[in-house]
């Protein structure tokens, strides 16, 4: 039976604030050093690591490797090969299973570079693998700050690699450069203030000698942002804030990206904005998971979380911009270009965390256009022009929505979809020959309550809470939808809600996990479930694909997730045919 808790991101685990043992300096932000990291312990990697440009732009053309955290610049998640089919993956049989020595929630997407993998845990761990035995190399503990603060369990989604280097976002919201090779530290970056509620557990971007890394925190009232570090030496390039000094009250827009009304008092709203403050340096907005880069255009796409505080509206009147929003800014200066705002002036937590993916689909006239997509929380893909930013649609609802957007009462008001979603952080999937995506999706029943809440100075800052209901069921859904119609094209209901992630393959396989310690796989066209494997713990990490000596893997991390509070484990486990 599915756990129930009283508030659905059980904050109790969930959330930590390890007190401050000595005043960390805010000066150093920005600058490099390495002084007090942790050595890793192990070998070396018996071979030189190197990976390109080329071969990161060039990263969904060949079944080797899996370069980056969802396969490629464009996050398709699309693996080309297909070796493992609809007609041979009942026969997939485990090839091994590495066990790590944290036993916490697992996120992490592992990287693959010419037989070698890299795999993170919770509390940052960084391990070199054998990617066809899983004999260990090397492993890396970080040593952590004074002072963590964050959200959701003490997560880490991957490491990027470009040269010979891998990078890391840690806890304590520093930025790593570890050497492939050994694991030593080459430099550390901080990136924020962890005292004012800043941490890092998305997986970076490495581009075009840069690294790429938003921010966590959305709620405890920081100032979210994407910022760029030279991949050399971890200087600050530049900074885009998701919260800008000025225009962020919006066009105080009444409507939803659906056009549904979201019974905003505007007139106190206005009222309230009028009377200043800087409100906008508290006011949320991180960015949780691996931008998109458009390297033609130089675009970066990503999406942006939910303001602070979560449900208490009236200490942030306006749109609250760029919260809930997709946003497209330049990749050489950081500058905007433009952006979409799905949920105005939210005080339901249904932000946008879901990777944008960039792929093709067709416009309102008919004709094949370049887009950007997303999955929302809101239990809707939107699809938008990748050059404008311009809705041309958002699909069907892929799981029940009731009484949207009754506003949050003291008493509670019920509402579906819950602050988890729909689509959760949970990267999606495209098979671009089907013209179908793929989203793992939530079905949690909740109650929506709020109450004053000053800003207590980097502190949890809800403004109330969302409380899951005890008679009502909770369940997950693995939905395909056309992209091109906006059409459910297949579904899958699971016992638990879904939430990690999704691989397709040129095989027209589909992966997923569930909290329950089952991995399946699924007819992409048809939605058929074709095998599945009881992995122990629960399956709440993005599995990946890759290919040694000519045969090809599937691995997925199983460890659980402290969100949900699915049973926790410490394995990924890697699969391959007899």
């Amino acid at each position: 039976m599915l756990k129930k808790f009283k508030t659905t991101r059980d904050w109790s685990r969930a959330l930590v604030a390890i007190p401050a043992l000595g005043l960390l300096s805010t000066a150093a932000f920005g600058q490099a050093e390495v002084t007090g990291q942790a050595a890793a312990t192990g070998t070396p990697v018996p071979k030189t690591i190197s990976v390109s440009q080329s071969q990161l732009d060039a990263a969904d053309k060949e079944a080797a490797n899996f370069l980056h955290s969802n396969m490629n610049y464009a996050q398709t998640r699309f693996y080309p090969a297909t070796q493992i089919n609809t007609g041979n993956v009942g026969k997939l049989r485990p090839a091994f299973t590495f066990q790590t020595e944290v036993l916490e929630s697992m996120e992490t997407a592992p990287i693959v570079v010419d037989g070698v993998m890299f795999i993170t845990t919770s509390y940052n761990h960084v391990y070199a693998l054998d990617a066809a035995t899983g004999k260990e190399f090397w492993h890396y503990k970080h040593k952590m700050g004074p002072v963590t603060t964050f959200c959701c369990g003490p997560n880490n989604r991957g490491v990027a690699v470009m040269g010979d280097r891998l990078y890391m976002g840690t806890l304590d919201a520093k930025l790593l450069a570890l050497d492939a090779k050994s694991g030593k530290v080459l430099w550390s970056t901080q990136i924020a203030d962890p005292e004012l509620g800043y941490s890092e557990t998305m997986a970076p971007v490495a581009v075009n000698g840069k690294i790429l890394i938003g921010t966590n925190g959305g709620e405890y009232g920081v100032r979210g942002f994407v910022k760029a570090f030279d991949a050399n030496d971890g200087k600050l390039l530049w900074t885009f804030d998701t919260v800008p000094e000025k225009g962020h009250e919006g066009v105080w827009a009444a409507k939803d990206a659906t056009q549904r009304d979201l019974h905003r008092d505007i007139d106190a709203e206005k009222a309230q904005f009028a009377k200043g403050g800087d409100f906008y340096k508290t006011l949320g907005g991180g960015v949780w998971m691996a931008p998109a880069i458009d390297k033609e255009t130089s675009t970066v796409f990503f999406v942006v979380g939910n303001p602070s505080p979560d449900l208490y509206g009236a200490e942030r009147p306006g749109d609250n911009l760029y919260t809930d929003s997709i946003v497209a800014i330049d990749l050489n200066t950081g500058k905007y270009k433009w952006h979409y705002q799905y949920v105005p002036h939210d005080v339901w937590d249904l932000d946008a965390v879901s990777p944008v993916i960039l792929t093709e689909a067709k416009g309102k006239d008919g004709k094949m256009r370049k887009v950007a997509i997303h999955g929302g929380k809101t239990g809707h893909i939107y699809v938008h022009d990748r050059a404008t930013g311009e809705l041309i649609r958002f699909s069907e609802a892929m799981v029940p929505q009731e009484n949207m957007w009754v506003l949050p009462t003291k008493d509670g008001a019920r509402m579906l979809p819950g602050a988890n979603g729909g689509v959760e952080w949970s990267p999606m999937a495209v098979n671009p020959k089907l013209r179908l995506a793929y989203a793992a999706n939530l079905h949690q029943p909740m109650t929506y309550h709020v109450e004053e809440a000053k800003y207590p100075g980097g502190k949890l800052w809800l403004g109330g809470a969302f409380k899951v209901i005890p008679s009502e069921q909770q369940s997950g859904r693995l939905v395909a939808v056309n992209v091109d119609s906006g059409k459910v094209a297949w579904k899958f209901d699971t016992a638990q809600p879904l939430i990690g992630g999704v691989l397709a393959t040129g095989g027209n396989l589909v992966f997923n996990g569930e909290g329950n310690g089952l991995f399946r796989a699924f007819d992409a066209k048809s939605g058929k479930k074709l095998w599945e494997y009881q992995c122990g713990a629960g399956v709440n990490a993005p599995p990946v694909s890759y290919a040694v000596g000519g045969k090809q893997y599937v691995a997925v991390a199983a460890g659980g997730n402290t969100q949900l509070d699915f049973k926790r484990g410490n394995s990924v486990v890697v699969f391959a045919l007899p």
